[in-house]
């Protein structure tokens, strides 16, 4: 069974917000009355998914040929994008889909150009280092820092630490995941962007695309001659 998230744990807080889904703008009151509880204990739960941004109050849909009401309209909830999220979504299938007919239309090179065309748009503000031959140690870390802020402003999650004689850029999220297990290109053209722009081979040693819980791509900081071609991507799990 799918763990629910942490604020759609417990029966009521979900049936909470699936009539805030499938009736928002909603009172606190027409949500009781749906579930038995008190106006009080349906704010006590709306109040909690406000602070965690998984709801608002806003204004109610208006009603054709009502006028306006007398004294101080009650409050109106809905779910906010972060809170529809956890009622999951089809995104993934429908990118897979599309990639599959890609491939069937132009094989795997379309495939890998749509990869390649992706990564470069993520990481279009990121300059890569002025010469590969005369780049030192602390121009490759930054162009390395570079690399991560830019994945992490697109869900990335990413990090990066000093390990041994290298660089690693560590992503704990990868928001293209499914799709990257059954489409390696999209994997490929990041490692291959990623080299581009430090300027030396770089070696993927871990894909959550594969069944890890990490992406790890560490940059040699050891002289290497210009970035070439890419070790393959393992298949190998944890």
């Amino acid at each position: 069974m799918t763990e629910q998230p942490r604020s759609m744990g417990g029966d009521t807080r979900r049936e909470v917000m699936s009539l805030l889904l499938k009736l928002g703008p909603v009172t606190a009151s027409e949500i009781g009355q749906s579930l038995g509880l008190s106006p009080a204990g349906v704010r006590r739960h709306l109040d909690k998914l406000v602070d965690e941004d998984y709801a608002e109050t806003c204004e109610p849909h208006a009603v054709a040929g009502e006028g306006a009401t007398r004294g101080r309209p009650a409050k109106h909830y809905r779910l906010t994008e972060s809170g529809r999220e956890l009622f999951g979504s089809s995104y993934d299938s429908l990118a897979a889909d599309a990639l599959g007919i890609l491939r069937e239309i132009g094989g795997e090179e379309a495939v890998r150009s749509l990869a390649r065309g992706r990564i470069h748009k993520i990481l279009a503000e990121v300059h890569g280092v002025d010469s590969a031959d005369s780049a030192g140690e602390a121009d490759v870390e930054a162009v390395a820092r570079q690399l991560a802020a830019a994945l992490d402003d697109n869900g990335y999650a990413a990090t990066v630490t000093r390990a041994g004689s290298g660089i690693q850029i560590c992503q704990h999220h990868c928001p293209v995941a499914s799709v990257a297990a059954d489409h390696p290109e999209i994997c490929e053209a990041e490692h291959e962007a990623i080299s581009q722009l430090v300027g030396r081979h770089v070696q993927p040693l871990a894909l959550i695309a594969d069944g890890n819980g990490i992406c790890t791509t560490n940059i040699p900081l050891a002289a290497v001659k210009s970035a070439g071609s890419l070790p393959e991507r393992s298949g190998e799990r944890d």
